[in-house]
């Protein structure tokens, strides 16, 4: 059977045994008239005030954006917002690009996220979570994070924040709250939300909002300057909007989040000695780091020292930014790696992704099909292969008739999670 991987731009075809069980999110087709749909969704907002009654003339406001790292349509939904908000003068508007602790975005990637227009003719600032002058510290959550955040969402008058909502490894959805911490923290607040304790955490998994510790500091450092607004949509795989939810930053999201749970959740009715996944191809699979998210997401459902298969494109390599090679590289084997991570004397900015790759690691072998170097992809402590049905058939060769076969074609836009027989449906 023949079945298409997101990768990259495109699909990467890959013909897989007969009987391959494919789990993927309920494709939800996309709105007849977004712009209408938009309209409707800020003007008759979830837990709040219409967008338009929210900023007046003499107000500054500033709109979140998320980085290239994610495929949200701000290039639709800024523009929507600024006419929405016509009678506030352009100038009185800052774009704040939330890179979290990721690298700055260039100009030719911003006009790819927001069109030229926007960018021509309304201030841009990307998200510099490292440097403490253009921060400031508004407080401590109870999990013990000081809490910095960015100078130009702070000194807005009005403040918005936008995203799309899809499932996370950790956080248990995106969007939200997660718009404003990490996307617009400083690296000492974002390293405390993911510090070893947190991230190992059960409770820090997918499609958990509560109990979610994760979550749960998320908010709390959110509501010492929280947005007036927030847009967030969901999407299917063509990028289309399939769901607009605005209002409060809290109840819209969440909105949001039951939705996208009801489209994403899948159950199987066992584990699978082998997981054929992607990280739901460009953006989200741009780098390795990223990929982690499409590895966590078929650990849900291989069997204990089964087989991951990772069609990942990873155009930007590790990438050259951060930590994460580095991390990766101090350790020869998973479980002296998550040792060092988990040793309270150790932090290190990224090493939450090399967590998880840990964890997952430990769990099962991971094979990587990639357009990054076989010695690099060594260097990740991966298995870097020349082609996934090759590879497919090898473990299957090994394993025999028996072998079980699951692809997630989608990846991380999937929940899989094996079903009780005694109480079908449950996650």
């Amino acid at each position: 059977m023949i079945v298409e991987l997101a990768y990259g731009s495109g699909r990467l075809p890959v013909e897989l045994p007969d009987g391959t069980t494919v789990i993927s999110p309920q494709e939800v087709d996309g709105l007849p008239d977004e712009h209408t749909a938009f309209s409707e969704a800020v003007r008759g907002p979830i837990g709040g005030r219409p967008l338009k009654e929210i900023a007046g003339p003499h107000d500054t406001v500033a709109i979140v954006i998320a980085d290239i790292t994610r495929p949200c349509p701000s290039e639709r939904l800024v523009p929507w917002i600024l006419q929405e908000l016509a009678h506030v003068p352009r100038e009185h508007f800052v774009i704040v690009n939330g890179t979290g602790s990721h690298r700055p975005n260039t100009r030719e990637e911003l006009i790819s996220m927001l069109g030229i227009e926007v960018v021509d003719t309304i201030r841009i600032v990307n998200h510099n979570a490292f440097d403490k002058s253009t921060l400031t510290r508004v407080g401590r959550t109870s999990y013990g994070a000081d809490v910095w955040l960015n100078n130009e969402y702070l000194d807005a008058t009005v403040k918005i924040v936008t995203g799309f909502i899809e499932p996370h490894f950790f956080a248990g959805f995106s969007g939200g709250p997660k718009g404003i911490v990490p996307g617009v923290a400083g690296i000492d607040t974002i390293m405390h939300l993911h510090n070893a304790r947190m991230i190992g955490d059960p409770a820090s998994t997918w499609g958990s909002l509560t109990p979610n510790p994760v979550q749960a500091e998320a908010r709390e450092g959110v509501a010492f300057a929280p947005p007036d607004f927030l847009v967030n949509v969901s999407i299917n795989s063509k990028r289309q909007i399939t769901g607009v939810f605005a209002g409060n930053y809290l109840t819209a999201h969440e909105a949001g989040c039951r939705f996208v749970a009801r489209h994403a959740t899948r159950p199987v009715d066992g584990k699978f000695d082998i997981v054929v996944t992607t990280n739901s191809g460009y953006p989200l699979d741009q780098n390795l780091y990223q990929t982690v998210k499409g590895m966590s997401a078929a650990s849900r459902i291989v069997k204990e020292n089964g087989a991951i298969v990772v069609a990942s494109e990873c155009r930007e390599g590790f990438p050259s930014h951060g930590n994460f090679r580095a991390i990766l590289q101090m350790r020869e084997n998973p479980t002296d790696l998550l040792r060092m991570i988990e040793d309270p004397s150790f932090s290190m900015f990224d090493q939450w992704e090399a967590q998880t790759q840990a964890i997952v690691a430990r769990h099962a072998r991971i094979y990587l099909y990639s357009s990054m170097p076989d010695d690099e992809v060594r260097q990740a402590m991966l298995e870097p292969i020349a082609s996934v049905p090759e590879t497919i058939r090898s473990l299957v060769a090994g394993i025999g008739e028996t072998a079980r076969v699951a692809a997630l074609p989608e990846g991380p836009q999937t929940i899989p999670y094996v079903a009780d027989p005694v109480l079908p449906g449950r996650p």
